[in-house]
Formats: C-alpha cells, sequence, structure tokens
C-alpha cells in the first residue's frame, strides 16, 4: 500500500511538476542561447578616441602566464597598456613577466605592478585589481579585467570594444572556450553552462533594458533587479566611468565572486540606463580555470556558498531544484528498470529531455562530450561541492590560493562596513 502510494505521488510529481518545469528550462535555454551573441574578431576599425587598459592580476600563475601575456602583447590598438600585478608570488610569474619585457616604469606600455600586502577585510583578487585600477592611464576609456589563465586571439580586445560600443555596454563579459584536460573538468566544467542557460533570465533583463523606464512603471526594487545578473570574472570590460560610479573593486573588497556580484551590481541600475551584456567569445579567448581535481575542488568550493550571498534559504532552494530537476530523473529511471516502481516512460522522458539539452549545449559551446556521458555523477559532484562549500563558509575556513577567508559574503549591494 506503501510503495503504491509512493508510485502515485512520484508520478504526479513527474507528470505536473518535474517534466513542465524541465520543459521550461529547455526552452528558456534555447532562448538564452538565441540571446548570448557569438563574437567573431572584427575588421580593424576607427577606435582612436576609446583607449583599453588590460588589467591581469597574477599569483603563482607560472604555469600560464607566458601564453596570457603574450596574447595580450599581440592585441593591436585600442590597448593602450598592459598591466601586470604580481600578488606576492613565490613561484617564476614575476621573471616570466620581465622576460617578456614588463617593467616597473611608469608610463611603460607593459608594466609590472608590485602587489602590497593584503589589508584585513580584503579577498586577495579584489585587492589585486583594485591596485591595478589605481595605476591605469587616464586616458584610457575602458577597463578590461581579464584573468592569468586566459589566452586571447587577435583582434579580440578591438573586438570587444566594438561590441561594447554598439550594444552600449557599460560592463560587457565575455565567456570564453573553457578548456579541460583531466576527467574532473571535463564533467564538471560544462555544468556550468547548463546552469546558466536555464537558469539566467537574459530575456527579462534585455527587455528592461531596452527601455529602462519600465523599471519604475512596473515598480521593480534594486535587490530584484540585482537577481538578473551575472558576468564571468575571465573577461569584464568596463566603461570607466560606470567602474568608478559602482565604487570600483573597493566596493566589493570582501566578496568572494566578485564577478557574479558586478553582474548584479550593473543589474541593479538598469533604471538608471546602466547595461549589463554577456556576449558568447568562444571565438575571441580560451581559458583553462583548473588543472585537476583539487584545484577544482578548492576552486569551486570557495565559490558555491557564496554566490547566494547572505540567503541561506536561495542556497538550499536552489540545491532542492537542483537535485529534483537534472538527477532525480535519472534515480526514478534506474529504480523503474529494478522494478521498485512503474514509472518508466515519464522516467524515460524526464531524461531525454535532459539529455536532449546536454547535448545541444555540448555542441553550441564546444565542451567535452564526457560531460554529457557522465551527467547524474556530475550532478552528484556539483552538489558534493555545494555541501562542502557550505562546510568551510560555516566554519571560516575558505582557503584560495594560500590565504584563508571567512567565507562570509554580504550582498552585493550593500557597501563595506567601512562606508
Amino acid at each position: 500500500m506503501m510503495q503504491e502510494t509512493l508510485c502515485l505521488l512520484m508520478k504526479c510529481f513527474l507528470e505536473f511538476v518535474l517534466l513542465p518545469t524541465l520543459g521550461l528550462c529547455f526552452l528558456h535555454a534555447l532562448v538564452n542561447m538565441r540571446l548570448l551573441h557569438r563574437l567573431r574578431p572584427s575588421p580593424v576599425r576607427d577606435l582612436a578616441s576609446q583607449d583599453v587598459s588590460v588589467l591581469v592580476p597574477a599569483r603563482n600563475e607560472e604555469r600560464r602566464i607566458r601564453d596570457c601575456l603574450a596574447s595580450l602583447i599581440a592585441q593591436e590598438p585600442p590597448v593602450r597598456e598592459i598591466l601586470l600585478l604580481n600578488d606576492r608570488s613565490d613561484d617564476r610569474t614575476e621573471e616570466i613577466a620581465r622576460e617578456l619585457g614588463f617593467r616597473e616604469e611608469v608610463g611603460s606600455r607593459l608594466r609590472l605592478v608590485q602587489g602590497e600586502e593584503l589589508p584585513p577585510g580584503w579577498v586577495g583578487k579584489n585587492w589585486a585589481c583594485h591596485q591595478l585600477s589605481r595605476s591605469v592611464d587616464v586616458r584610457s576609456t575602458h577597463l578590461l579585467f581579464t584573468d592569468a589563465d586566459t589566452v586571447h586571439s587577435p583582434g579580440c580586445a578591438r573586438t570587444a570594444l566594438a561590441h561594447a560600443g554598439a550594444v552600449r555596454a557599460d560592463l560587457l563579459s565575455l565567456w570564453p572556450d573553457q578548456i579541460t584536460g583531466t576527467w574532473s573538468e571535463k564533467i564538471f566544467i560544462p555544468l556550468g553552462y547548463l546552469l546558466f542557460m536555464a537558469f539566467q533570465p537574459f530575456p527579462l533583463l534585455a527587455w528592461l533594458q531596452a527601455d529602462p523606464r519600465r523599471v519604475k512603471r512596473f515598480g521593480i526594487s534594486q535587490s530584484s533587479l540585482a537577481q538578473l545578473g551575472a558576468a564571468n570574472g575571465q573577461f569584464l570590460l568596463f566603461r570607466r566611468e560606470a567602474y568608478l560610479a559602482l565604487g570600483g573593486h573597493e566596493a566589493l573588497r570582501d566578496h568572494l565572486v566578485e564577478d557574479i556580484a558586478f553582474g548584479r551590481r550593473v543589474a541593479s541600475r538598469t533604471g538608471e540606463g546602466m547595461r549589463l551584456v554577456n556576449a558568447d567569445g568562444i571565438k575571441l579567448l580560451k581559458c583553462r580555470m583548473y588543472s585537476g581535481l583539487s584545484d577544482l575542488w578548492e576552486g569551486f568550493s570557495k565559490n558555491l556558498r557564496p554566490v547566494f550571498e547572505e540567503s541561506h534559504v536561495g542556497f538550499l532552494l536552489f540545491g532542492a531544484v537542483i537535485f529534483s530537476l537534472f538527477l532525480l530523473p535519472f534515480l526514478l529511471l534506474a529504480a523503474a528498470f529494478l522494478g521498485f516502481i512503474s514509472l518508466l516512460w515519464l522516467s524515460l522522458l524526464a531524461v531525454a529531455l535532459i539529455l536532449l539539452l546536454r547535448a545541444l549545449l555540448t555542441i553550441r559551446f564546444r565542451t567535452s562530450w564526457l560531460s554529457w556521458v557522465a551527467h547524474p555523477f556530475g550532478i552528484v559532484m556539483a552538489i558534493l561541492l555545494s555541501l562542502n562549500s557550505w562546510r568551510l563558509c560555516r566554519s571560516n575556513s575558505v582557503s584560495w590560493k594560500g590565504r584563508f577567508y571567512s567565507g562570509t559574503t554580504r550582498s552585493s549591494l550593500e557597501l563595506p562596513p567601512e562606508h
């Protein structure tokens, strides 16, 4: 009797909740993929009135810094200068930069900035970026923050600047070609595209940005607007005036996920005319985020809980949604095959919908097919990483690149306590 009741409840859940929600996520992902414009190297244009300062924070990046800097040096105008901040590295990062021509002289196009000691209350990367922002040429109209593990194709900066101008972006964020080497990277990294495309409300933000008066007309609060924003810290191109108006990295000094926070800060000011634009940069740059399971585990354990800032409920609710939508159908299908429940066709339909979506995303973003094959394992990995992130934040023991942080993350709309 109990088994029949459970089977009936699961049937109703699958038929009236899970399958319709999966269908909506599928359609939403298709729309998002359509809206996420893929940039391609553009022809040389007259951008003489707009210059870019490229800013690269680097801490112990000897494995990747040479390729990154070489690709940036090859960028033609409008790149005015490239600034590298050596964030107290104890490897060959500085030596490699000097080999490529970086010097500490003020005014040098290839400028090496020595990082100061991390002050209390700051996250390392935010402090590094803040120092870089204080060192740029005052004539630069745009600031491009990019990570030391990126490699930029010729014309990347020029194309991004041209697109930012065409769409009037205060912040343009590109999503690069994600290079994966080990099995853990291949399985886990592509999940980011699934979550981003299935849940990020690009259409609503684009609709509001088309006419900022709609924000006031519909009474949308800044905190609600902020939830529409996201950005990728691997490539953040700011209009300089907008960066300063947002408070720069100083306003996010203690935020562990500063790229998402910047996206939210820009989106929160949509009613004032600020514009956040995300674009597909696969043709323009590539990035290898991590080099194996240990790096990946530490990096995402740092990020996953703080993405939800002060919202414990949001974190737990999103975890429940991910489990229900993207893992439960596989568990139910396995149970149906083993004869425990009679939900074979409904479970099979849900699994087929998930795999079709994953296949489309794999093709669109050129990610590893191993993530498609091992989808359930990837979701389990994501849940375990989330729980570990929760544990570290609760115990105030979040670590990254030899530094430790409390894991307490305030709203990206609030200023630091000193303000």
